[in-house]
């Protein structure tokens, strides 16, 4: 469509190799660090494992790690003739692939897009969307989610679920090793150690996921709403559609941290804290409204 769709594409898989690599050498980092600290060199060796299955299942698997988190089930056709038709139609006009589609039985009005290429995509909406958009406001939600695909920010998206996940755990282990070696044979020194290094990382793992979320770049939306009007040929639908998604108050049922950052807009609601607000992967609503219209 245009050259900085191209190279916003190439940028993506530069991203994502790069979030990749930064896990691989903060895992083994923490890994070394234990294995000196436990004087037991098989730590760092089953950290140097362990980092690299969690590099292959992030990019191999997220997309269903994805879907499992947000309890997406399979859409048929027969079931959501309008969903189906849509996504079909503008699939074919976007030249890509008919991606999978899933349906989350939620009445907060929401979607995203998931998996690592155009091969292997699926376009995930819930129930409050499809009851509360006329069909050309979904296409319009439609189009932006293909245009996610298309441009590849999917890839990047779907990734970081597994690894921003994986940094929560990692503190919360470091914590409880903490709490649970009380008693055990290590001096006070090495426990003092160790207990600082686990609220180190409680405290900092927030902080790493929220900064790796906001690696992805609040412009991939801008991109993909104007990618999308482009598509329907009518920014109008998308502007509606994210209005009304906006206006809605409750958060989802299924709304995590973990997968905010894949939806079109933000699942905890309206009611969300104010320092949520601060750490945002979405650019605010109006100002992607007046991006569309004017």
């Amino acid at each position: 469509m245009t050259p900085n769709l191209y190279s916003h594409q190439s940028a993506n898989v530069a991203k994502t190799w790069f979030l990749m690599g930064l896990f691989l050498v903060v895992i083994i980092a923490v890994g070394y660090f234990f294995s000196v600290y436990y004087e037991n060199p098989t730590i760092l060796y089953v950290a140097v494992i362990f980092s690299f299955f969690m590099n292959f299942l992030s990019y191999w698997y997220s997309d269903k790690i994805s879907l499992a988190l947000t309890k997406a089930k399979p859409a048929t056709r027969e079931q959501f003739f309008d969903l189906y038709t849509v996504t079909e139609n503008l699939s074919i006009a976007a030249g890509l692939p008919m991606p999978k589609l899933y349906v989350i039985g939620d009445s907060a009005p929401n979607a995203f897009a998931t998996g690592r290429n155009k091969e292997h995509a699926a376009v995930v909406v819930t129930t409050g969307l499809l009851e509360r958009l006329d069909r050309s406001e979904l296409e319009g939600v439609i189009a932006h989610e293909l245009s996610h695909i298309g441009n590849k920010d999917t890839l990047v998206m779907t990734v970081v679920v597994v690894l921003v996940g994986f940094i929560a755990i990692l503190s919360d282990i470091f914590l409880r090793s903490h709490m649970s070696g009380g008693s055990s044979g290590r001096d006070d020194n090495k426990g003092n150690v160790l207990m600082i290094v686990g609220i180190a990382l409680a405290i900092l793992s927030p902080i790493v996921a929220t900064l790796i979320k906001l690696a992805i770049s609040r412009r991939r939306e801008f991109l993909a709403d104007a990618s999308g009007a482009l598509l329907t040929r009518y920014p109008e639908g998308l502007a509606s559609a994210l209005q009304k998604i906006s206006t809605y108050d409750r958060p989802m049922r299924a709304a995590s941290n973990a997968t905010a950052h894949l939806f079109i807009s933000n699942p905890f609601g309206r009611g969300a804290k104010s320092i949520s607000k601060l750490f945002a992967t979405h650019p605010p609503v109006e100002e992607r409204i007046k991006a569309l219209i004017g």
